[in-house]
C-alpha cells in the first residue's frame, strides 16, 4: 500500500479538501502525512523520515510544491519529486489556462486531474505530453457525520451564499490596458459569453479570433488563452453578482458569507445581509442552518462544485444552475432546485415557491443528502484515487 504525502497551509480550502482526503485515505489502510506550507523547512525534515523509496505519492490541489517553491529544488534546480521518483496526481480545481506557466514544466510522473471535462479535452488538445486521468469532480463533507441534519423548518436563513464576490469592474484596466480597438474586442467576447452562458471560455475566444483573423496558429491560440484569464474572471463574478441582485431585489433575504459583497448594486440593499468571510468549517456551519443554498457555478460547464455537495451533505436545499455533468446527476425538484443563468429574473419566484412550500424543501434536502451521500464525498474520490494509485 503506497504511502500518500499531502498538502495544508496555504490555500484553505484546498488544504480543507486535503485533510478530507487524509481521512479517505486512512480508512483505505494508507499511511500519509500532511506537509504544512506554512512551516516548509520543519516539514520537509518530517517528510524524509515518512518518505519510502519506490513506495511514496504526492496528491496536490493546484500545484502546491510545483510552484517554484526554493526548498522542493536542489541545487540544480530540480524538483525533489524528480530527484526522488515521486508520482504525483495534482487535482486542478481552476481552469488550466490560469497556469500554462506551471503546466509547462511539470514533474517527470506528473498526473493530471481535472475537475471538468471540458478542462480535460483543453489539456488534451494544447497539453499533449502530459499525461491525464480520468475527469474527477470536487465533493462535499458533512459536517457532524454522526449527527442527522436539522429539519429545513427549524433552520435561521431563508437564502445564504458561500463565497467572495468581486466587481466586475476590478477587471476592466485588463480590458482596456491597450486601446479601443481591443478593448471592443474583449467585450464582445463578454458580452458573447453572458448572451450565452452555456459556452466556454475558450470556445468563445476562439470563435472572435477566428472572426477576427480568418485563421489562428494553435501555438498562438494557446498564448492568447493563457493571456485572456481576466475575461474568465469577469463572467464569473458578473453572474455571481447578479443572481444575488435578483433574488434581493425581487423580494428575498439572502444572507451572503464572504468578502466585497458591499458592492453588489442593487435597489433593495436591505435585503441583502453582508457577513463575515468564513473558512470551510465556518461555511459547513453555515450550511446547516440555512433552508436554500444558492450556488453560482465558477463557469463549470461541464463539471460540479463543491458547494453543491457540501449543501446537500449538511441538509440544505441546493439552489444551483447547472452543467452537462450536472444534469447528468441531478434531478431538478427532486434532489435540487435548477435556475437558468440566461434566465436569472426567475430566481426570486423559484426561491419564494420554495419557501412558501417547507415540507417540499423537506422532501428536495433529503432527496439531495441521499444522492451526494450515495457517491459525492471525499471518501469516495479518495477511493478513486486509490485506484489509481495503487494500480500504477
Amino acid at each position: 500500500m503506497k504511502k500518500i504525502m499531502l498538502f495544508e497551509g496555504d490555500i484553505e480550502t484546498q488544504g480543507y479538501f486535503s485533510r478530507q482526503l487524509v481521512e479517505g485515505f486512512a480508512a483505505l489502510g494508507h499511511e500519509t502525512f500532511m506537509y504544512d506550507l506554512s512551516s516548509p523547512y520543519v516539514s520537509t525534515e518530517k517528510f524524509f523520515r515518512f518518505f519510502e523509496k519506490g513506495n511514496t505519492v504526492l496528491v496536490n490541489f493546484n500545484f502546491h510544491g510545483m510552484s517554484g517553491e526554493e526548498y522542493f529544488l536542489d541545487e540544480n534546480d530540480r524538483s525533489m519529486w524528480d530527484a526522488l521518483d515521486i508520482p504525483s496526481y495534482n487535482i486542478v480545481v481552476d481552469h488550466p489556462m490560469y497556469y500554462h506557466h506551471f503546466l509547462e514544466k511539470v514533474p517527470k510522473n506528473y498526473h493530471h486531474v481535472s475537475i471538468d471535462r471540458n478542462h480535460d479535452k483543453y489539456m488534451q488538445r494544447f497539453f499533449t505530453q502530459i499525461r491525464r486521468m480520468p475527469y474527477l469532480p470536487l465533493a462535499g463533507t458533512k459536517l457532524n457525520p454522526n449527527k442527522s441534519n436539522v429539519p429545513i423548518e427549524y433552520r435561521k436563513y431563508d437564502v445564504m451564499m458561500v463565497g467572495n464576490y468581486c466587481a466586475p469592474q476590478t477587471f476592466e484596466k485588463f480590458i482596456t490596458r491597450i486601446d479601443d480597438e481591443y478593448t471592443a474586442f474583449y467585450y464582445g467576447i463578454i458580452d458573447d459569453l453572458l448572451a450565452h452562458p452555456d459556452r466556454t471560455v475558450e470556445d468563445v475566444v476562439e470563435a472572435h479570433l477566428l472572426d477576427e483573423l480568418g485563421e489562428v496558429p494553435e501555438d498562438e491560440l494557446k498564448k492568447a488563452l493563457a493571456a485572456v484569464t481576466f475575461i474568465d474572471l469577469y463572467v464569473r463574478y458578473t453572474t455571481r453578482g447578479q443572481a444575488v441582485q435578483e433574488l434581493v431585489d425581487g423580494g428575498v433575504k439572502v444572507h451572503v458569507f464572504g468578502d466585497g459583497w458591499e458592492m453588489v448594486p442593487c435597489k433593495h440593499p436591505e435585503n441583502l445581509i453582508v457577513m463575515s468571510n468564513l473558512d470551510s468549517v465556518g461555511c459547513l456551519k453555515k450550511l446547516c442552518q440555512t433552508k436554500i443554498s444558492l450556488n453560482v457555478m465558477p463557469w463549470f460547464k461541464d463539471g460540479a462544485h463543491d458547494r453543491i455537495f457540501n449543501t446537500m451533505l449538511n441538509g440544505a436545499v441546493c439552489l444551483t444552475d447547472s452543467s452537462v455533468y450536472l444534469d447528468s446527476i441531478l434531478h431538478d425538484g427532486t434532489d435540487c432546485s435548477i435556475y437558468s443563468l440566461a434566465q436569472m429574473k426567475k430566481l426570486p419566484e423559484i426561491a419564494g415557491a420554495l419557501l412558501a412550500n417547507p415540507g417540499k424543501m423537506q422532501s428536495i434536502a433529503d432527496e439531495g443528502y441521499q444522492l451526494a451521500l450515495a457517491g459525492h464525498t471525499w471518501a469516495h474520490r479518495a477511493k478513486q484515487l486509490h485506484e489509481w494509485i495503487e494500480n500504477e
